[in-house]
């Protein structure tokens, strides 16, 4: 099976609201179900929220109450990972049939992640790719990821990863998921700017891969409020206006980018696309000089704590 559809859903977290949020979703892979699509990407921290224009009231060296009050709400909509939330994503992926790549923020402990959730057609929770790198103000709020989950899942079609949103600007780490032989490439991202169609077109270029790309489209009234925004306080602004796109492994633009509303974009692929574009340019292979450069991954889970009892070597 060679030829596919797949779709990129262009929609926003609703508020404060975690339940009203994942019926939001169940919806829209249900749509994608009736499209007859066989793979589905949500936006970046579409599940707790990407908290656009928030600055949780920070300044060095000190720590107001405001910070902590609002971060405690933010928290609070995090899910764990697996949890009832994943469940009933799972279960949505299943009665549509079909492969989901969903943004989350986790939370572990006292951290909170920011994820890509895997799911396949029979609802299993497939793995999880927590973001290596949170970006600039990010930083605040998650915890970076480490390379246990630079995840790969096995389809029909090849392996399918993802690389959230700014991470695609970090090139040693798009050269570990190129070598993974990706196929389908996830991006979901907040990143609304113009440059970020070039860059997508750009990746799916030099990864000779389809790439994904799904953005939130996201109105001043969608977001939290217990949260201050330094936007604007107008309900009718756009804070995040898409730019959701389906790009081909040649750069061509199949689907988007869309700025216009919450959508779902879809394209019909063909697998072997990939294959003709590997002609010219195959990064880990025939377009590599291994004798000169080498890239060293560490895919390793990274834990503070480490208990050693009798059964454990030291």
């Amino acid at each position: 099976m060679k030829k596919l559809k797949v779709a990129v859903v262009q929609a926003a977290t609703e508020g404060t609201d975690t339940e009203a949020t994942l019926r939001k979703a169940e919806t829209l892979i249900a749509e994608c179900g009736r499209k007859g699509v066989n793979i589905a990407v949500f936006p970046e921290a579409f599940i707790g929220g990407y908290p656009k224009g928030a600055d949780f009231e920070i300044c060095v060296g000190m720590r107001r109450q405001g910070t902590r009050d609002e971060y405690l709400a933010y928290a609070s909509r995090a899910i764990p990972v697996p949890g009832a939330e994943t469940e009933r994503l799972g279960a949505a992926a299943r009665e549509a049939n079909l492969f989901l790549v969903a943004g989350v923020i986790e939370r572990v402990g006292g951290t909170l992640y920011c994820c890509a959730l895997f799911f396949g057609p029979d609802g299993s929770l497939l793995g999880k790719h927590r973001k290596t790198i949170p970006t600039a103000a990010e930083k605040l709020i998650w915890g970076s990821g480490d390379g246990s989950t630079l995840t790969a899942v096995d389809t029909p079609w090849g392996p399918m990863g993802a690389v959230i949103c700014w991470e695609n600007y970090v090139p040693l780490l798009r050269m570990a998921m190129y070598d993974k032989g990706i196929t389908i490439y996830c991006a979901p991202t907040a990143n609304d700017a113009d440059i970020w169609a070039t860059t997508m077109q750009h990746v799916a270029f030099e990864g000779r891969c389809f790439v994904l790309s799904a953005c939130q489209h996201l109105k001043r009234s969608q977001y939290p409020s217990d949260i201050r925004n330094t936007i604007t306080d107008d309900p009718d602004a756009v804070l995040m206006r898409g730019g959701s796109m389906i790009v081909g492994p040649l750069g061509t633009v199949l689907a988007g980018p869309d700025y216009e509303g919450e959508t779902i974009l879809t394209a019909d692929i063909d697998i072997d696309d990939i294959t003709r574009a590997h002609f010219d340019l195959d990064v880990n292979g025939h377009y590599s000089r291994p004798d000169i450069f080498k890239l060293v991954v560490n895919e390793q889970a990274r834990k503070s704590v480490i208990t050693l009892n009798s059964d454990t070597e030291a």
